[in-house]
């Protein structure tokens, strides 16, 4: 009996010395979910208050980690996280990224959050168009009022759709469902899809903008795209036109918009993020009867919480099994 001990222990111990050691700053509850992908990785919760102790010889982090933890993750060889966006761990304020420069691996939850983001964004459209916020004001008074209804088709008209990745591919999808001709913007060539018309590069965007009865923003913030839509796109846009934006606020000039809905350039926006974000209580935005203005939750649904842990397990058993990751960032091109 003794010797089996002995040699239980042994096997335990000698199972622990082959496991990846995987650090997570979210909460124990979904570190205990990560712990049933496999045997081979030793999952580690912490605290902002005890990521320190357990950093210096992990495998792997799961988080948006900061610079000194990078730092001090000397054995870091992944890290995982779990938004579509990353730059809070690439581009950070202070404008040092330990993380950007190095040879860990990084990965996102880029395209498993394109559905539910898409359909909002079709949904933003669709309630300006049909100009369904001023009748739901009418519902809330209990006022049947037809004379307030003035309506847009949306088939025929052109969309263009700034960001033809994860989330811009599924709006072009559903804008050409609807009849509109759809131009992309990206500066990825991309393959024929016979749902969009054409895709041009991010310096032709001058050029297509003025053709949009609706401009569509998708693409992550980073050092390049930051403030891509400014006050000069704004300028450009057709009169009576829309403006949806639904992955950062760093993405367009705010005062841009604003200018362009107080001189009633366009006919409606919606965002469902900006900046600043939170948008301020006495925000001129917030005036506007035809901006729908939403808290960054177009991401939210019934299913996406299940596909963001599915990236995360599938990637960690990739990780244990020195397998290539899914869902990789370009650490430079910051997507």
């Amino acid at each position: 009996m003794q010797r089996l001990i002995v040699v239980a222990i042994a096997c335990t111990l000698a199972l622990q010395a082959q496991q990846k050691k995987i650090v997570v700053s979210y909460p124990e509850s979904f570190a205990r979910e990560l712990q049933t992908v496999t045997t081979g990785a030793k999952i580690v919760p912490v605290t902002d208050a005890t990521v320190m102790q357990e950093i210096g010889d992990a495998d792997a982090f799961i988080g948006d980690i900061t610079s000194a933890e990078v730092r001090a993750g000397k054995n870091l060889k992944w890290v995982g996280v779990m938004s579509a966006g990353v730059e809070r761990v690439l581009f950070p304020l202070d404008g040092t990224s330990d993380l950007r420069n190095s040879n860990i691996i990084l990965t996102n939850n880029k395209i498993v959050q394109g559905p539910e983001i898409a359909d909002h964004a079709l949904a933003m459209l669709l309630m300006l168009s049909r100009n369904l916020y001023a009748l739901y004001r009418n519902d809330q008074q209990q006022v049947w009022n037809p004379a307030t209804f003035h309506g847009i088709e949306l088939n025929g008209k052109t969309a263009v759709v700034i960001g033809v990745g994860g989330i811009g591919t599924q709006i072009a999808i559903r804008a050409n469902a609807f009849g509109m001709k759809v131009i992309g913007v990206d500066p990825e060539d991309k393959p024929f899809l016979p749902f969009l018309q054409r895709v041009v590069k991010p310096d032709q965007l001058d050029d297509v903008i003025p053709q949009a009865d609706v401009v569509f923003i998708s693409v992550p913030d980073t050092p390049k795209s930051h403030k891509m839509m400014g006050a000069h796109e704004f300028d450009l846009m057709k009169k009576n036109s829309y403006f949806i934006a639904v992955s950062r606020g760093g993405i367009y000039d705010m005062n841009g918009l604003v200018k362009a809905m107080d001189e009633r350039k366009l006919a409606g926006a919606g965002v469902d993020v900006t900046d600043p974000e939170p948008l301020p209580k006495d925000h001129p935005l917030w005036k506007f009867n035809n901006a729908i203005i939403t808290p960054h939750i177009a991401g939210r649904s019934d299913q996406d919480a299940a596909r963001m842990v599915g990236t995360i397990k599938d990637n960690i058993q990739r990780f244990v099994e020195g397998k290539p990751m899914v869902n990789v960032v370009d650490k430079q091109k910051g997507y």
